[in-house]
């Protein structure tokens, strides 16, 4: 049949591998075992039985914009006004938007590898061309963005999109670098497309990641995308939001009006509530840096790996000596250790030779699947 073709998810072919095999601990989706907040469950049932269940504004509920207006001018150095909020049916429809506002067929696209396929597929889907930016990996297993590379790239390119804190890198863009992006992506005329959806999964001890909304001007060329997901275990609810430059809000509005006609009510009074529990969100960075910590211990010392604990995001990004075909070896884990990773060529080609694991989980999971993971590794590649 004469329908569009994009790659198909490396992760999702490993984990219906492992819905089909008895006794696997899944590590290979970027989701928590955590709870969503009891006050988001509560809020959302509370609005079903108030009857919120008609059309909703397609720009999201005002009270949700205004609280993700006051939520982030309070966690960045420059406010954020509540007309260019536009609240999405997930990240990912955020990130779908931004593309369909902003990308025309045969248009260049610039972006970081390896990084989350979904972000390269939503441009292909725009008839774009994808040109990626290899991260150059350190010796001690972290990432830089090479600028200069990035400069020259950026000719003639109409967008280029960040994705800071990387999934699955980890990597994280200093305040300075994202200067120096925001400098070489207006001198070059295009547009700036940032997923910021693990900017509250931050281990150095700040509040947030940098983030494009601490320097940027309202009327820059620059969309910022996040999500519930993430910060605050929300990945079910498929709740996002964008934040756009300044007077373009009613026809980002009407783009969503034409891909999803805006947000189910209830999920939105959820959202509300999630904004409020600030505790939620400090226990998850929490829980998660536990797990960091954990996937740290369990590959200290394990020959022919490469590791550095990430800077953000939730992810342990391992570089496996002498692999050459990480999508062979993820299923090896599954049929005969019992563990779900995601394979590295799943994130780009840079991505090949790496694995990808999710560490936001509860400690008994992650000290048993990480044992799975140091024993098939050492029994697949003889380290």
């Amino acid at each position: 049949m004469d329908l569009t073709v994009i790659p198909g998810s490396r992760i999702v072919e490993v984990a219906r591998l492992a819905f089909a095999t008895p006794d696997v601990d899944f590590l290979c989706f970027g989701e928590s075992d955590q709870p969503s907040p009891a006050v988001a469950r509560e809020a959302a049932i509370a609005a079903l039985r108030e009857g919120n269940i008609l059309y909703p504004d397609v720009r999201g509920l005002p009270a949700l914009r205004q609280a993700l207006s006051g939520y982030l001018g309070g966690l960045h150095a420059k406010p954020v006004a509540e007309s260019r909020i536009q609240v999405t049916a997930s990240g990912m429809a955020a990130i779908s938007i931004a593309m369909a506002a902003v990308v025309r067929a045969g248009h260049r696209v610039v972006m970081h590898s390896p990084t989350w396929p979904n972000i390269a597929n939503a441009a292909r889907l725009r008839g774009a061309v994808v040109d990626e930016i290899d991260l150059d990996a350190q010796p001690d297993g972290g990432f830089r963005l090479d600028l200069d590379r990035l400069d020259t790239m950026m000719n003639g390119a109409r967008a280029f999109v960040l994705n800071s804190p990387g999934n699955p890198t980890g990597w994280t863009a200093t305040e300075p670098e994202l200067r120096l992006i925001r400098e070489i992506v207006q001198r070059h005329g295009a547009w700036l497309i940032s997923d910021e959806v693990y900017s509250r999964l931050i281990y150095d001890g700040s509040t947030a990641a940098p983030s494009l909304l601490d320097i940027a001007e309202p009327d820059d060329r620059i969309i910022v995308c996040n999500s519930f997901s993430k910060t605050w275990v929300m990945t079910g609810w498929r709740l996002g939001w964008l934040v756009v430059p300044e007077g373009t809000g009613e026809l980002i509005a009407d783009i969503v009006e034409a891909v999803h006609s805006g947000v189910a009510s209830f999920t939105q009074h959820g959202g509300i509530a999630a904004i409020q529990d600030t505790a939620t969100m400090e226990r998850f960075r929490a829980h998660c840096a536990t797990g960091r910590e954990l996937a740290s211990q369990a590959l200290a010392g394990l020959n022919g790996v490469r590791y550095q604990p990430p800077v953000g995001a939730f992810y342990a990004f391992l570089a496996v000596e002498g692999l050459d075909d990480s999508l062979d070896l993820a299923k090896k884990l599954v049929t005969r250790h019992g563990v779900a990773v995601a394979p590295g060529v799943a994130f780009g080609s840079a991505g090949e030779g790496w694995l990808r694991v999710c560490f936001a989980q509860s400690a008994g999971l992650m000290e048993r699947a990480m044992q799975r993971l140091r024993d098939g590794i050492r029994a697949e590649m003889g380290s």
